[in-house]
């Protein structure tokens, strides 16, 4: 502990009793410690573009941006988001020798212990280099832990699903590109399904639309821009279709517009 004293790292639970978080308009409570290089207003713009519907269910979370999040002694050995036995520090400036050890966020039970189920995320501004990027990583984090509290709809779960078992092309995730393939390929046993592969990919599928539908909110982007090389990206199409259905289950807050073009303007 002595060293991360001397290297001015803070510990993550010290950062969230002595910040003061605010509530967004939506509900999301959320604060920014330390040199974190964003501008207020367009902190609280992407924050609020969180539909109503879903901040409901983050009553529980509070978001920290924070320049860098790492774990304490933290090696090649620990590469998970949440802290474990570990003690997650936060550093209040950027450096490069701290950013090489950091993580894109880290979650930390707040409130006394891991059963008071208050939990900060703590999202490093300063590796996460542009408004599309942090966005992401804020709203990806948003979705995992809207599903964990609300479940999928029956709804989308439905429309998923009928597009995985037509072989529609592509998926909006590595966890739910390998999810599918177990469920509807690898996972099938005399024509019976993985279910649990299945319930995975499911999760994994709208909790990417949902964290996709608000990034459309926050920011102005290409599809293309979601591309990675581990699995091809998922037809515009049938992603389209997946979006519009999420829209109507949780309509955008005012001043905020859901829109797909499938072809920018000139």
């Amino acid at each position: 502990m002595a060293e991360s004293i001397q290297s001015g790292l803070v510990q993550a639970t010290q950062v969230a009793r002595e910040t003061a978080a605010r509530r967004a308009a939506n509900g999301v409570r959320f604060a920014a410690f330390g040199e974190t290089g964003l501008d207020d207003a367009e902190l609280v713009r992407m924050v609020q573009a969180v539909p109503t519907a879903v901040a409901a269910a983050l009553g529980r979370k509070t978001y920290y941006f924070v320049p860098l999040a790492l774990a304490e002694g933290r090696g090649s050995e620990s590469t998970g988001h949440r802290s474990g036995n570990e003690e997650t520090m936060i550093s209040p400036v950027y450096t490069a020798e701290l950013a090489e050890q950091s993580i894109c966020h880290r979650n930390v039970a707040l409130g006394g212990g891991a059963n008071t189920g208050e939990e900060g995320v703590f999202i490093s501004t300063r590796l996460l280099r542009d408004r599309f990027s942090l966005a992401f990583e804020l709203f990806i984090n948003v979705g995992h832990a809207f599903v964990d509290e609300a479940g999928v709809p029956e709804s989308f779960s439905e429309l998923a699903w009928n597009q995985a078992v037509a072989d529609v092309r592509g998926e909006t995730s590595q966890d739910a590109w390998e999810s599918r393939a177990q469920a509807v390929g690898g996972g099938q046993t005399a024509g019976r399904t993985d279910e649990k592969a299945r319930t995975e990919y499911i999760e994994a599928a709208f909790s990417d639309a949902v964290a996709i539908y608000m990034l459309s909110l926050a920011v102005d982007f290409d599809y293309s821009e979601l591309r990675e090389r581990e699995y091809q990206l998922l037809a515009p199409q049938a992603l389209a279709e997946r979006l519009r259905l999420v829209a109507r289950l949780f309509p955008a807050n005012a001043e905020y517009e859901f829109a797909i073009r499938y072809r920018r303007r000139a």
